[in-house]
């Protein structure tokens, strides 16, 4: 049976090739994205381990325990120049090196935030000169030190992706008042946390200390070690020295391995899209190996009875083609893997794209992916192939007898229609019931995905039962025929092709049905997807600017940071501007959780933002006054003129506030409204303004209006100037990751899909010689034989089509509800042209793919083919 199962891999090599290019796609990716991983992960620890190479111990301040320091900063008073001094004096040092660092946002040469939204790595620090002049840590490569506080460096990355030159006035803020600084020069640095995407700023010491320290202050210092001093060895006599209450010693190795791990983990996040796709080419991959497979053991039945007949027990026949799956699945495995490793060298560069520098190394083949390679790889063909196995061991021994074909058993059939029913009654009730719930709960989501998960499973295993309606359907424009036929075969518009078609595409449902099985589910993945986010952007369209009465929104882009509130006053006296009400946003603490507060101007309120009040009104807010929102107010069960407790800021005991309004749910207005001076004197940045709401003469915007809103702020890169429109465009690009999954997808399903239907196709006309010589004796030329072909693989097509499409729109109409409790501008709308590309795309690939097996049918010699038989 072992040479039985290798006669027919090789004999049957050229249909089996469809099925290892299908397995090979999605095991590529697999092995691909574990090589990248592993790659990456190990580039990032040799950047960190280099950047760390210099540096036995780091001593920094201890944090204070919960109460002990004013906002939780540790004291960072006692590294000072006498401690500095004290370590150099420890036996074992070598050399000591001071450290003033915190965070800084860059301006770009054309005035733009340089990856202002990468705050964890806009690095910032001290340039400390030694006896040399140079700060070995930061090697020059162009320029020279900084002296004085309107002077800097960056590193060469910052300075390439800013447009930036030595000599430049650069803008910059850390989180006070914008800075301007004459850039002196330009350095390398090994620091991970910039060449993983961020920027490096650096000053000279008294500037770094008084912008993130205190004068004559440190955040760390950095021990070298002499030789023959161990790091630990080190740091046990440092640790000797230091104020036990107040200061640490770590060993550089240790910081090494955090830092590694912590970019690892801010990047982990690139894995998770060639993972998606990974999943999809396997699961739709999974349908055209069982059909193969069913077609091969179709085509063998006579040789599979001959082996009954001679002995062959019906597992030794089951284990045959399982041999052969395994045999495929090993292949398959092995050129997924070779596929993979192009796959892992390729995507470094590609999601550097997204503004993101990902450490450079040599791939690194861990034993992880060459597992997940031969497991995925083999264990998909396995388990596909198992239930034409079990088919091929139920064929009986009387069948080598048989010279006619036989129809397929409709006993399959009607079992295949009970469980399909059963499956589409059962995940039909679900995603209904959960449609009423509009509760976008991770529970409700994951139940709403397994209950589409079960449609496209029913709907796959109905599909044999709904083949002869649709296709039937179909099959009135395929064979519409009016007047005339000729030779060719042509009659009305496909004529004879047409109905030939039809009738070969209903000749076994089975096979039909698994053919479509790939289109039926990518087309079902990506028409959910599209409704879903087209739907979704357009409500995040609607919310952006809901709610909203301003013309311009200025606004902080990290929370940890706010607007200089000198920098409010120049914006109200901006020519052109009406009024400027500043917003404090912080978080207050109800007995059902945290929510978020918005401390406004009552005098302007109104005039900035469009509140519909059920009860109560925004005039009222005052000191110990509050509006809250419709969702708040039902969660507390309070209505205006009610007492609320609610605990402004970190660490303050709840306080009855009086509720003077109720306003339907605001996203502008967050979930409460409170007197700004009230909130702003609670907030975690006390005195703070993240917002400012601008209403400009007349409503008017213009790029000259938002320029001097933005000279207004210093042209601060911590603050953004957005008018409406842009405000609804950022909104729309929050749903860009979920497109590019979906095309993605779209395009693996495609690919997938092709390959079914050649398969398919091929084996359908080798099995059909003697019937398309006949049909060729009969006088169909050989552009009708290629019609006809291209016509069947069509009508397979949008039979996958039309049934994914059922099911993936019912699907989003499901999750949308859901959606609906979460955003209250949902509404179930279709994106009528991509549904309609999806739609061409799919009839466009079916006629291709019928490219090959209709030229090798027409090429068919109809002598030659009647003797086949």
């Amino acid at each position: 049976m072992l040479k039985t199962a290798l006669r027919n891999v090789l004999a049957h090599k050229a249909r089996l090739l469809m099925t290892v290019l299908a397995v090979c796609l999605g095991v590529a990716f697999v092995s691909g994205t574990l090589v990248f991983a592993d790659s990456t992960a190990a580039a990032h620890r040799a950047a960190a381990s280099k950047s760390f190479a210099d540096i036995a111990v780091t001593v920094t301040a201890k944090e204070p325990p919960p109460g002990k320091s004013p906002g939780g900063a540790p004291p960072r008073d006692v590294l000072t120049d006498s401690l500095v001094r004290e370590l150099a004096a420890v036996p074992g040092v070598a050399a000591v090196r001071p450290s003033a660092d915190g965070s800084a946002v860059l301006n770009g040469a054309d005035g733009d935030p340089l990856r202002a939204d990468r705050a964890w790595s806009n690095q910032a620090g001290a340039y400390v000169p030694g006896k040399d002049g140079e700060d070995r840590r930061y090697p020059l490569v162009e320029g020279r030190a900084p002296h004085g506080a309107g002077e800097l460096l960056v590193d060469r990355g910052t300075a390439e992706a800013g447009g930036l030159k030595v000599g430049d006035t650069v803008t910059l803020a850390t989180d006070g008042p914008v800075l301007r600084m004459r850039l002196v020069g330009l350095v390398t640095t090994d620091d991970t946390r910039v060449t993983a995407g961020g920027t490096l700023a650096l000053f000279d010491v008294a500037t770094a200390q008084r912008l993130f320290a205190t004068p004559g202050h440190y955040t760390g210092i950095d021990l070298t070690a002499a030789p023959g001093t161990s790091p630990y060895e080190l740091a046990d006599r440092v640790g000797a020295v230091l104020p036990a209450d107040r200061a640490e010693a770590t060993t550089g190795a240790a910081q090494a391995a955090q830092q590694a791990i912590l970019v690892d983990t801010l990047t982990r996040g690139y894995e998770k899209v060639p993972m998606v796709f990974a999943g999809v080419a396997l699961f739709i991959g999974s349908f055209l190996i069982v059909n193969t497979f069913t077609m091969v053991v179709a085509r063998r039945t006579r040789e599979i009875a001959l082996l009954r007949a001679i002995g062959a027990s019906r597992r030794q026949v089951s284990r045959s083609v399982l041999l052969e799956a395994l045999i495929v699945g090993l292949v398959a495995s092995a050129a997924g893997f070779v596929l993979g490793l192009g796959v892992a060298a390729v995507l470094p560069g590609l999601l550097d794209g997204g503004g993101g520098q990902l450490p450079r190394g040599p791939l690194v083949i861990g034993p992880t992916a060459v597992v997940a390679a031969l497991g995925v790889g083999v264990g998909v063909t396995v388990l596909a192939a198992w239930l034409p196995s079990r088919r091929a061991a139920r064929v009986a021994p009387l069948e080598a007898l048989r010279t006619a074909e036989q129809a397929s058993p409709a006993g399959g059939l009607k079992a295949r229609g009970v469980i399909g029913g059963v499956l589409l009654v059962l995940s039909a009730g679900w995603l209904v019931s959960l449609s009423g719930a509009r509760d976008a709960s991770e529970e409700n989501l994951q139940s709403a995905m397994l209950g589409c998960g079960l449609l496209v499973a029913a709907l796959v295993a109905l599909a044999p039962l709904l083949a002869g309606p649709v296709i039937r359907l179909a099959g009135r424009v395929t064979g519409r025929r009016s007047g005339h036929s000729g030779r060719s075969g042509r009659s009305g518009r496909f004529g004879v092709s047409g109905k030939l078609a039809r009738e070969n595409a209903l000749r076994d449902p089975r096979r039909t049905a698994a053919t479509a099985a790939t289109l039926l589910v990518t087309t079902a993945l990506v028409a959910g997807l599209a409704v879903i986010g087209h739907s979704t952007g357009q409500a995040l369209d609607r919310q952006a600017a809901a709610g909203l009465g301003a013309d311009y929104v200025i606004g902080s882009r990290s929370t940890t940071t706010a607007i200089d509130p000198a920098a409010v006053r120049r914006v109200a006296d901006t020519a052109g501007v009406r009024t400027a009400s500043a917003v404090t946003d912080s978080t207050v603490f109800t007995g059902g959780g945290v929510r978020e507060i918005s401390g406004v101007d009552p005098a302007t309120v109104d005039q900035v933002m469009t509140l519909d009040f059920v009860s109560g009104s925004a005039a009222a807010l005052a000191p110990g006054k509050v509006a809250v929102s419709s969702t708040l107010a039902r969660e507390t069960g309070v209505s205006t003129g009610g007492q609320l407790k609610l605990a402004l800021g970190r660490g303050q005991e709840p306080t009855p506030y009086t509720v003077v309004g109720v306003y339907r749910d605001n996203p502008v207005a967050r979930d409460a409204l409170g007197a700004r001076e009230e909130v702003a004197r609670q907030a975690f940045l006390p005195g703070s303004v993240q917002r400012v709401l601008v209403r400009t003469d007349g409503g008017a915007v213009s790029p000259e209006l938002a320029a001097r809103l933005r000279t207004a702020v210093g042209d601060s890169p911590l603050v953004t100037v957005q008018d409406r429109d842009q405000l609804v465009r950022a909104a729309a690009g929050t749903m860009g990751d979920l497109l590019n999954v979906m095309y993605g997808m779209l395009g693996i399903g495609v690919v997938i899909g092709a390959l079914g239907i050649v398969n398919t196709l091929a084996m359908s006309v080798a099995e059909r010689t003697r019937e398309i010589g006949a049909l060729r004796a009969l006088g169909m030329d050989r552009a009708g034989v290629r019609r006809m072909i291209r016509l069947e693989a069509v009508t397979v097509a949008a039979f996958g089509t039309l049934l994914g499409l059922a099911g993936g729109l019912f699907g989003a109409w499901a999750v949308g509800s859901l959606a609906n409790g979460a955003l209250d501008q949902y509404a179930f709308r279709l994106p009528w042209g991509t549904l309609l590309l999806i739609c061409l795309l799919s009839l466009a690939i079916g006629a291709v793919a019928a490219a090959v097996p209709a030229r090798r049918a027409a090429a068919l010699s109809p002598l030659e083919a009647v003797a086949a038989g």
